[in-house]
């Protein structure tokens, strides 16, 4: 468990003496060194292994250095030296981003080579206790059926191409890996947790995008249209609100509040136009649902408390 303490408070505030400071102080300073000295050796593990694929530019290099800075993250994580762990998740992301890319380079991005590098993220996730893994295999996962980002010029793009197959896909994910965490080890239910929220953004976004388009076939036959999707959108964020508020899970509450934000003002600008009166209007209603978010976060924390 990590605790950060602002020292200097404690010692004007007479709640450490001038030892324990000076104690604190020392331990922070050991830490500090040893971090500085991973993030060294991490940044040259990065740079060298750049240098070899781009000397030798093909997916098979990329799979081959990226398998052995994973192993190599595997043994020292291993170990159990706590000085090195910075090094050896440093290692275990650059290993696993480099040969899933080259697994995907030689299969053409073709679906098993996606799934099998979901798997690939899903069992280092396991083995390390990484939260960014587990969340990294859940994104991986949401591809296999065709979600994906874009960017050109100033322009950013999110792209789901299945709506309806991604909310039921990542919802029983989200509540599965959920009522899974319960039953944990604390190491293991962090990594549940991760990715049972990174679902809960995915079948967010899928609503998100069904209720600009609606879901279509390959045909673009309508199989579900956009306002049924606004709908059921908002009976769900609701349900989880009323649900998130019942069992004090603060971090729910407010992503759910965010997208229900987000939902409105779609439907709100989809509907009215961007015009003056629609805006100013956005803008208020917009003040009145952050202060009562506040006013509701403040009292879950003094029920916690």
């Amino acid at each position: 468990m990590k605790v950060t303490l602002d020292i200097d408070q404690l010692l004007s505030e007479n709640e450490i003496t001038q030892a324990e400071y000076e104690r604190f102080k020392s331990l922070a300073a050991k830490s500090t060194g040893s971090l500085a000295f991973n993030l060294l050796i991490g940044f040259g593990v990065i740079a060298v292994s750049g240098a070899a694929l781009a000397l030798i530019p093909t997916p098979a290099t990329a799979i081959i250095i990226g398998l052995l800075i994973l192993i190599a993250g595997l043994v020292v994580l291993r170990s159990q030296t706590t000085e090195w762990l910075v090094l050896a998740n440093i290692c275990l992301l650059v290993g696993a981003l480099m040969s899933g890319a080259g697994i995907m380079g030689v299969f053409e991005g073709h679906l098993y080579s996606i799934l099998a590098v979901t798997l690939l993220f899903a069992l280092i996730a396991v083995f390390a206790k990484s939260s960014l893994l587990a969340v990294l295999a859940t994104l991986t996962l949401s591809a296999c059926i065709g979600a994906k980002t874009g960017y050109f010029h100033a322009s950013y793009f999110l792209v789901i191409q299945e709506p309806l197959l991604t909310v039921v896909i990542f919802s029983a994910l989200a509540f599965g890996l959920y009522q899974l965490s319960k039953k944990l080890p604390a190491e293991y239910e962090r990594v549940a947790i991760a990715t049972s929220r990174t679902s809960v953004f995915l079948v967010n976004f899928g609503f998100w995008v069904g209720s600009l388009w609606g879901e279509r076939n390959e045909d673009r036959v309508v199989i579900m249209d956009d306002s049924v999707f606004a709908v059921l959108w908002a009976l769900a964020i609701i349900a989880t609100a009323i649900w998130a508020w019942k069992n004090n899970r603060r971090w729910v509450l407010n992503t759910v509040a965010v997208f229900g934000g987000i939902h409105f003002y779609t439907q709100w600008f989809e509907r009215l136009g961007a015009s003056p009166d629609a805006v100013l209007m956005a803008g208020l209603l917009a003040l009145g649902f952050a202060v009562g978010l506040k006013m509701l976060n403040s009292k879950m924390q003094k029920t916690t408390d």
